[in-house]
């Protein structure tokens, strides 16, 4: 079977980390390329974290560009050059099978790229982002974080026509968390990468101390691997196809991604939503990869 070609584009902090060796690892991907973008830190240390991961799991050669540092403003520009732009552009354009395009930061460079050329998006089978909520912001009373660092990107995305575009929310990674039982597990794959998984999530479980309510279980959401656990194996989320709108006026509503789950509107769709996971299978991708 020809390995599926795969973009990735992030901002590597903790569970972006965990979706690149994911994405690096896994026998059925072809990981092309990695862009770096702002978000979790300043670019130039998701870019360098980006490639630390990497170098930790044996992939230095994927290459990996430096993106965007900021959000595009009211005009679509960014504040600075990108090369991460141009080579997703040119990537794109050269692609002659389609290229599943994954997204778990601010999808600013995306965005600055379909402005370059609004044809790549021919070029792209599914692109999957980790962004969004419904009932679940985490930055604001209404927004998520990766769409609320670059509302106006997040809006042109929505609205390019990829021919599937694939919502990941915190509603659904919040269905998902790992806890210190399933960090053990990846520990005790012995690999480099499930060691580092491990370390990662158990950091991430420290950062959300008290998570869950009085009497919960130590866990926490890991929310960029699920993108590309649902390109390793679809049925990790549940989806709906709904219509999305991003909120990019200010205001207290800024930043929100307003999901028709109920279908008032009457109008198309755009996007198919994940608002639930299943962990067990999400915990089964990361154990059979990271080992």
């Amino acid at each position: 079977m020809t390995a599926r070609q795969l973009v990735l584009d992030c901002d590597t902090g903790t569970d972006d980390a965990v979706a690149i060796m994911l994405a690096a690892l896994h026998p059925g991907l072809d990981l092309l390329g990695v862009t770096t973008v702002f978000g979790n830190l300043a670019v130039a240390d998701t870019t360098d974290n980006t490639r630390r991961v990497l170098d930790n799991v044996g992939r230095s050669d994927v290459p990996v560009h430096r993106g965007a540092s900021s959000a595009r403003d009211r005009s679509g520009r960014a504040a600075d050059a990108s090369p991460a732009v141009d080579w997703l552009v040119e990537t794109l354009r050269a692609a002659t099978r389609p290229v599943r395009l994954v997204s778990t930061g601010p999808l600013t460079n995306v965005a600055l790229a379909l402005a370059a050329d609004p044809r790549i998006v021919d070029a792209v089978d599914q692109l999957v982002m980790m962004g969004g909520s419904h009932r679940i912001p985490n930055v604001t009373q209404h927004a998520e974080r990766n769409v609320w660092n670059d509302p106006v990107a997040a809006d042109t995305v929505v609205r390019a026509g990829f021919r599937r575009l694939v919502m990941v929310t915190l509603d659904a990674t919040h269905q998902a968390p790992l806890g210190h039982d399933d960090c053990d597990r990846l520990r005790r794959l012995g690999t480099p990468a499930g060691v580092a998984a491990a370390d990662l999530v158990e950091e991430r479980i420290e950062q959300y101390a008290g998570w869950g309510g009085p009497g919960a279980r130590p866990a926490a959401p890991v929310h960029d691997p699920l993108t590309v656990a649902y390109v390793i194996d679809p049925a990790v989320l549940m989806l709906r196809h709904l219509l999305v709108d991003v909120e990019t006026t200010d205001g207290p509503s800024y930043g929100r991604t307003v999901i028709d789950v109920d279908g008032v509107t009457g109008q198309p769709p755009n996007g198919h939503v994940a608002l639930s996971a299943d962990r067990g299978r999400f915990l089964g991708v990361l154990l059979s990869t990271l080992g």
